[in-house]
């Protein structure tokens, strides 16, 4: 029997990141604080696997019956992104919180209407931006609040994926804009948040380019999928998914009740995101940030320069490449003396940088943390974070710079 202290969560999604960052930390290192107790899918295998991982509550494929039966006091939200909306008002409306995984939805619609059911239910909508959490990311959060370079004025931030990582997206789901709004929401929103986060600031403007230059239909040796491709043997983008036990039992095992391939051909016809973008932002206190992501690199990191009236501040991380066994990451920072102060951060261990261990802490321990660097994110974080990518599809199309307020239908 769970004491009354144990909250109560359902899962809506059970997808790789429900079972990784979600059902599995809860039902073993946060087990005296969390409890699953149900999981809904629309795929009967996949809800199966994950929750097993969570000690085998209940699955569904009817959300409001899991609700009705469940009684979560919140629902985790780890769907396909177009779907998130409706998952996440659903539980608001039903007396329940929401946590929903980045982005927190994919459209200017989508995300008025999350933020009017929040206002309208009472009930929270959090956002599980876990760079945030990452010890790099934070001591860079409070170099720039102690007032190490004086007033932010513009931050040049470039993400680099490689052909491991980046391919992936251009295998799944993601590479629809009607399913994950493409990089400049589903990769972008934890950039955007980030650099929202450092300056304390919001967007106003944006205008942006973008283009499939790398993946899409530019090769003619392709098949459908990875497994049956008759050009596996020469491709260097052939993957064997089935071979790792959990992602075979998660959609190999998985995909003969809905049709979804895990291993989809980077080069098919059908993608129709961007591999290549960049996007410039005002905010309104007017500092700038100039934005580039490509997902076709030979390593992978990013680099950011953020410069202030009293300074600069130079900073990289590698997830791939060279570089990437280096111990420790380090903050440089140049002042108007002609000095160079350099703060050396010890990488943290585990998903994404330690960040995923710190914020399910924070979500799932049951303790109460101060929180002076505002490191919780709502639907107000989760917003404007999407909206600066999705400005920045629409400024691609239009080829107009695109402001946050008509996004939002602010005055």
């Amino acid at each position: 029997m769970k004491t009354s202290n144990v909250k109560r969560f359902a899962l809506a999604g059970a997808s790789g990141r429900a079972l990784g960052m979600f059902a599995h930390p809860i039902a073993t290192r946060l087990r005296d604080s969390a409890q699953v107790v149900g999981v809904f899918d629309i795929n009967a295998v996949r809800a199966a696997f994950v929750a097993n991982a969570c000690g085998a509550p209940p699955t569904y494929s009817d959300f409001d019956l899991m609700l009705r039966e469940t009684r979560p006091d919140c629902v985790i939200v780890t769907t396909v992104d177009r779907y998130h909306h409706q998952y996440i008002i659903a539980a608001l409306e039903a007396g329940c919180d929401a946590i929903t995984e980045k982005p927190m939805t994919i459209d200017d619609e989508k995300c008025r209407a999350i933020l009017a059911a929040e206002k309208r239910t009472g009930r929270k909508v959090t956002v599980t931006f876990n760079y945030r959490f990452q010890p790099y990311v934070t001591r860079v959060k409070e170099i720039i609040r102690h007032g190490a370079i004086g007033q932010p004025l513009s931050v040049d931030f470039q993400w680099i994926l490689d052909t491991r990582h980046g391919a992936d997206y251009f295998r799944r789901w993601h590479r629809r804009m009607e399913n994950s709004g493409g990089l400049f929401v589903h990769k972008a929103t934890h950039h955007f948040d980030m650099v929202n986060w450092w300056l304390d600031d919001e967007p106003e403007s944006v205008y942006a380019l973008g283009a499939l230059r790398f993946y899409g239909p530019t090769r003619d040796a392709r098949g459908e999928r990875c497994s049956t491709c008759p050009h596996k043997a020469t491709c260097e983008f052939y993957v064997d998914f089935a071979a790792d036990p959990v992602l075979k039992a998660l959609y190999f095992d998985a995909e003969h009740l809905d049709g979804y391939y895990r291993d989809r051909c980077v080069f098919a016809d059908e993608i129709d995101i961007y591999d290549t973008m960049s996007a410039t932002v005002r905010y309104c206190s007017g500092a700038q940030l100039s934005y580039s992501l490509i997902a076709h690199s030979p390593y992978e990191g990013w680099r950011a320069t953020i410069n202030g009236a009293g300074g600069r501040l130079e900073l990289e991380e590698f997830h791939s490449g060279h570089r990437v066994a280096e111990p420790n990451m380090v903050v440089r920072l140049y002042n108007r003396r002609g000095e160079v102060v350099s703060y050396d951060i010890m990488k943290a261990k585990g998903g994404h940088g330690g960040g995923d261990t710190r914020l399910q802490d924070r979500l799932f321990s049951g303790r109460e943390y101060p929180d002076p660097l505002g490191y919780m994110a709502g639907s107000r974080a989760g917003a404007v974070s999407i909206l600066i990518g999705v400005a920045a599809n629409r400024s691609v199309i239009t080829g107009q710079p695109v402001k946050i307020a008509d996004l939002l239908r602010e005055t």
